[in-house]
């Protein structure tokens, strides 16, 4: 019922050119910008206007917009996560962006991520975001366990503490290669007066590089070229972190194992733990960051969700394909990085 009222509103406020635009259009991967720098999608070039850019006036119907949903559907802002509620007053979110997350708040298990934070900003700009998790996940620890085994063969399960701590930590790996460059519905405030001029730059970059902007707004060369930075100072972190830790793990099995049983012989030589870590906290934050940018941003955002936006299950299967693809091409390069730097041997 409320749909046909947010419609209705649309056609009433913005005119028919307006209700046209398809949503993937509005809802953009983003970190500010919009009502005084805060507007969903990200910012870069939003400043003070609101809505890609057109002002008090466009802030006010979106709040007109996102209270008459709450009223057909019988909530109050007191009944929203803070966050989202906050948005709304600021006139940051329209009218159909409540309505998928009152649709989303519905939704078995879905609802249940809604009350986090950062799900909620990414569930609204995609609801395919957990599909997308699983996705890459499920492949990653397929292809990851495949590798361990190819790799150990009869020592498999002789072995499996060593294989648990590899694939456990490339999940996590998978996971952040998601969460980072997803599209987003930015809901938190700019950062206030007293932030320096880096946060607020940082602040107006997209959250992806190649997304697509709000209707009226523009981001620079420069902002997706930050996008770019801040996502692969973030995943040479992750990388690092998550190598470090592995590898730390494999070492300590392996002396473990000596310990215990004299017999034991390790198949491999301890690896440099620095050398390895940083090398693939360097891959991450060049190699893997500008595939997934160009995955979300470009071939999922740009092309798939244009065409398959009414087709979840063809727009699901797709992302599965799309994925795949890129861990087996992303594996193919660590292996070649990984000699070229020398962390691992060319029989390897």
């Amino acid at each position: 019922m409320h749909k046909k009222l947010v419609r209705g509103l649309m056609a009433s406020n913005f005119g028919d050119a307006q209700t046209s635009i398809d949503e993937n259009v509005l809802v953009t991967a983003g970190g500010g910008g919009g009502v005084d720098g805060t507007g969903i999608g990200g910012g870069g070039g939003g400043g003070d206007n609101s809505y890609g850019g057109e002002g008090d006036g466009k802030s006010k119907k979106n709040v007109e917009e996102a209270l008459a949903v709450l009223k057909e559907a019988s909530r109050s802002l007191e009944s929203l996560p803070s966050d989202l509620a906050q948005a709304i007053e600021r006139g940051a979110i329209p009218g159909f962006l409540v309505e998928k997350f009152l649709d989303l708040e519905g939704t078995p298990v879905i609802g249940l991520f809604t009350r986090f934070s950062g799900f909620r900003e990414r569930l609204l700009a995609d609801d395919l975001f957990l599909t997308k998790v699983l996705i890459e996940c499920g492949v990653g620890m397929f292809t990851k366990t495949a590798a361990e085994y190819e790799r150990r063969r009869e020592n498999f399960y002789k072995e499996l503490d060593f294989v648990i701590a590899d694939v456990v930590m490339a999940l996590v790996a998978d996971f952040m290669l998601v969460w980072l460059p997803a599209p987003t519905v930015a809901l938190r405030p700019a950062p206030g007066l007293g932030s320096n001029a880096i946060m607020r730059f940082f602040f107006k970059c997209p959250d992806n590089a190649f997304q697509k902007a709000l209707p009226g707004q523009d981001f620079s060369l420069l902002l997706r070229a930050g996008s770019i930075l801040r996502n692969g100072a973030k995943l040479f972190g992750v990388g690092t972190g998550a190598s470090l830790i592995g590898t730390l793990a494999t070492n300590s099995l392996s002396k473990i194992r000596v310990a215990l049983n004299p017999d034991y012989v390790a198949e491999n030589e301890d690896l440099p733990v620095i050398s390895t870590s940083v090398a693939y906290g360097a891959y991450m934050a060049i190699s893997s960051n500008i595939r997934y940018q160009l995955l979300a941003g470009v071939v999922e955002q740009r092309v798939l969700e244009p065409f398959l936006h009414k087709h979840k299950l063809a727009l699901g299967v797709s992302s599965f394909v799309v994925r795949t693809g890129n861990t087996f091409l992303g594996s193919l390069l660590w292996v070649d990085y990984a000699r070229w730097v020398g962390v691992q041997g060319s029989k390897e």
